[in-house]
């Protein structure tokens, strides 16, 4: 039987240095410049996470994954070989591989991630959960233009956070991150879809907001280089034609404190949180206390 991650709420491998045993968290703030970057425009690129062992250590468990009878598969909350809804393209998109692999569950932990997420977040930092998006060589499929927390209004405040972290260089070649700076700073869009056309998000823009749309800003990463990103900043990406994958894992968190908005599950296979408590328990664990780093 596979063994669910999700039971362990601290690190089980030594990937990633432990958060506990680092005496100065100085090398992973974030400066006051970058604050304020992430403030003004809605986004913050290339602060590197990842040294090159993680990379590798992270694409051989994600190669295991993408095999559709792999071990722990009943595990995830959402798993699509293919989201794409063109046939001549591929997009792999899948919720919970924390709870898979020992590498994906522990990054959760990395220091490197939950300092910088909690100044950028003001606080503690708790998890919401992982994504993984892969786009193959050739014929990688888009993701539409979308705001992340139109997908996410089942937890309330809007106190979120996206890490988009690069497991491979993306380029505007092969499909890198798009933002549209500043759109963290409009209203709650509605869901558009998230793989189809890219510009159907368009029937529900204001006329400036389309000017907007159309100077978009290309996030090019190095591997193991992320990007954060606001809830409601309008971001996605095109097609990969190039001979090279673009695969990247994300992870998403919440400042302590955000509640659930329903009775229902929050993911598909948890256990419910009722309407109006705190996240917590075994499916979202306190990732870091914020103490040390504001």
């Amino acid at each position: 039987m596979a063994t669910d991650y999700s039971t362990f709420h601290e690190p089980t491998s030594d990937l990633f240095e432990r958060l506990a045993a680092v005496s100065d968290l100085s090398p992973f703030r974030l400066t006051d410049e970058q604050i304020a970057h992430y403030h003004e425009f809605g986004y913050l690129a290339g602060v590197r996470i990842l040294d090159d062992a993680q990379i590798e250590h992270l694409r051989a468990e994600l190669a295991e994954l993408v095999q559709p009878d792999h071990d722990g598969r009943s595990l995830w909350y959402e798993y699509n070989s293919n989201e794409s809804s063109d046939p001549d393209l591929v997009l792999f998109h899948a919720l919970g591989a924390w709870r898979t692999r020992p590498g994906f569950h522990d990054m959760l932990w990395n220091p490197a991630f939950l300092v910088a997420a909690s100044q950028l977040l003001g606080g503690a930092v708790r998890f919401w959960h992982d994504q993984l998006f892969c786009k193959p060589a050739h014929h990688g499929g888009v993701v539409a233009w979308h705001q992340d927390y139109s997908y996410w209004t089942r937890t309330q405040p809007m106190a979120h956070l996206t890490c988009w972290i690069g497991l491979d260089d993306a380029t505007a070649d092969n499909g890198c991150l798009q933002y549209v700076p500043g759109s963290h700073r409009w209203p709650l869009l509605p869901i558009t879809g998230l793989a189809g056309d890219m510009q159907a998000i368009g029937e529900v823009l204001s006329e400036q907001q389309m000017h907007q749309l159309q100077n978009p800003t290309a996030i090019e990463l190095k591997a193991g280089e992320c990007a954060f990103h606001h809830p409601l900043m309008v971001h996605g990406s095109f097609a990969n034609r190039t001979d090279r994958p673009r695969r990247a894992a994300v992870l998403n968190v919440v400042r302590d404190g955000v509640c659930s908005a329903g009775d229902k599950p929050l993911l598909d296979g948890t256990d419910p949180v009722p309407a109006g408590q705190p996240l917590a328990g075994r499916y979202f664990p306190l990732l870091f206390d914020g103490e040390r780093s504001l």
